[in-house]
């Protein structure tokens, strides 16, 4: 048994989605979360910029004493994730878009991949879509201005439709099997996007996430590694490099955590 914390980190706070994810799946592990709020968003830096500010936060967390860290950041998987193993002592879990099972959705229509301007132009990701079957049905869109929107906290239907008409015009009335939220932070308005999505295109519309698939990943890689907390209430620790005052709230409400020691 293991009772050292497991180690989060996004560029705000869209990683919180895949901690709620981790509070229901691995309830007996501790978390600390770091969120690089004031550099966010990542998604419309410089390669060189995300990598920099990535192996900080990842620096920050090790020596929080982790024995495990999630990189819940689509962005800075794309860009420097096997780097960033190679840095660290520690495992360390990524998230990748769910491209793999929409793609396995039925259907003649389209898949459709939301993610930042930097997840969507990488290496990585163009690789991941050229090894699904019938690649041609993915159609990637880059969403600049949706995660500032997000972590200013507006994630009702309704608050986004102006963003995602200027993305998603061009598909109006095009059946779209699936979509792909190729971003931590969009999951948080996933019933937005879907609410959006349903009116405006045909076919299913069903949404993909890769949040539960991550944690399974690192419940397989704490389990191989013997770092398995067996007991214990799950407690998270949060940290920001932005305005704590006003972000934790908002991360306590996202992973409904009232209950729980901060």
């Amino acid at each position: 048994m293991d009772s050292r914390p497991v180690g989060f980190f996004d560029s705000g706070f869209g990683g919180a989605s895949v901690l709620a994810k981790a509070l229901s799946m691995l309830p007996n592990e501790d978390y600390i979360y770091f969120g690089d709020d004031a550099n966010a968003p990542y998604g419309d830096k410089s390669d060189g910029d995300i990598a920099r500010l990535t192996f900080a936060a990842m620096d920050a967390l090790a020596s929080f004493g982790v024995k495990a860290i999630v990189l819940a950041c689509n962005t800075a998987t794309a860009t420097c994730v096997g780097d960033v193993r190679k840095h660290l002592s520690i495992p360390v879990v990524s998230v990748e878009p769910a491209i793999k099972p929409a793609c396995g959705t039925p259907g003649s229509g389209k898949i459709l991949m939301l993610g930042t301007a930097a997840t969507t132009r990488l290496a990585r990701y163009r690789a991941l879509c050229a090894r699904m079957p019938r690649p041609e049905r993915i159609v990637s869109v880059a969403c600049p201005g949706l995660v500032e929107r997000i972590e200013r906290g507006l994630i009702r239907p309704g608050d986004f439709d102006d963003l995602l008409d200027s993305y998603l015009s061009f598909l109006h009335g095009k059946q779209i099997d699936g979509i792909v939220l190729g971003c931590t932070h969009y999951v948080f308005i996933g019933e937005a996007i879907s609410v959006y999505a349903k009116a405006r295109f045909t076919g299913e519309c069903r949404l993909f996430d890769g949040n539960a698939a991550t944690v399974r990943q690192l419940g397989r890689v704490l389990e191989k590694n013997g770092l398995v907390n067996g007991a214990g209430r799950a407690r998270v620790e949060y940290h920001t490099s932005g305005d704590r005052a006003r972000l934790e709230p908002l991360f306590r409400s996202l992973i409904q955590s009232e209950d729980r020691a901060f």
